[in-house]
Formats: C-alpha cells, structure tokens, sequence
C-alpha cells in the first residue's frame, strides 16, 4: 500500500528566525491534526522544500502537496516555485501538486475579519483614558 500524501506548508523563509517562530507558531495546529504535515521553506531556512520533498520520497511516499504560506501569487509562485517543483519531480522521482496560496481561500477573508473585529474590540480609542 502506498504511503498517504505529505502535505507542505510552504514559506518563504528568512534569516531571522523570529520570522520563521511566527509561521511555526502559525501551523501548530495544522501540524498537529493533519498527518503528513510539515512547514518548508522557500529559500533562507530550514527545512528547506527540497530537504522535506527528498525526506518524503525517502520515506516512500509518492505524493507531495505544496500549500503556499502566501497570500498571493506572485512572481515566486508562478514562475519560482513551479520551476524547482519540476526540478525536484524529476529528481526524486515524486509527483508534487502546488496548491493555490493561502490568501486565495475565502476562509482566510474570515478569519482576518475575525482578527480585526478582535482587535477593534480591545482597542482604546487615543485620549479614551485621558
């Protein structure tokens, strides 16, 4: 029996580990739930995406999906990513699916809705305390 698909949370990555901590902290609870789930990065952290996709067909499995930390496509999603998933398809003889970007689902339009209904709620209006 092949082995279940591994899911990818892909960011871009930093050199400043604070920035890495907040996307971590971030897909706590996806990694927790979801099976197969690990947060890569694009480029300037590890685990970089080719560490986990090389680990992966390692492992056995035969099927890597690819679920961008972004909110939006850009040039990095559209011309980068694709080109090192080729790269890495070939390479480790894995098929890899690039998702579209987490800021293009609809849920996420929520969840900042919610985000800022909170933070409205506990501001205090400058003066209020005067």
């Amino acid at each position: 029996m092949a082995a279940p698909s591994k899911i990818i949370l892909l960011a871009h990555g930093s050199s400043d580990r604070r920035w890495c901590e907040t996307f971590e902290t971030l897909a706590k609870p996806t990694l927790e739930a979801v099976a197969g789930s690990v947060v890569a990065y694009m480029e300037l952290s590890e685990p970089g995406m080719e560490t986990v996709v090389a680990e992966a067909a390692a492992e056995g499995y035969e099927h890597v999906t690819v679920l961008p930390l972004f909110l939006a496509a850009g040039r990095h999603l559209r011309k980068d990513v694709p080109a090192m998933i080729a790269d890495m398809e070939a390479r480790y003889r894995i098929a890899i699916s690039l998702a579209p970007p987490v800021g293009e689902n609809p849920q996420l339009g929520l969840a900042i809705r919610d985000v800022v209904e909170v933070t409205l709620a506990n501001s205090t209006p400058a003066g209020a305390n005067s």
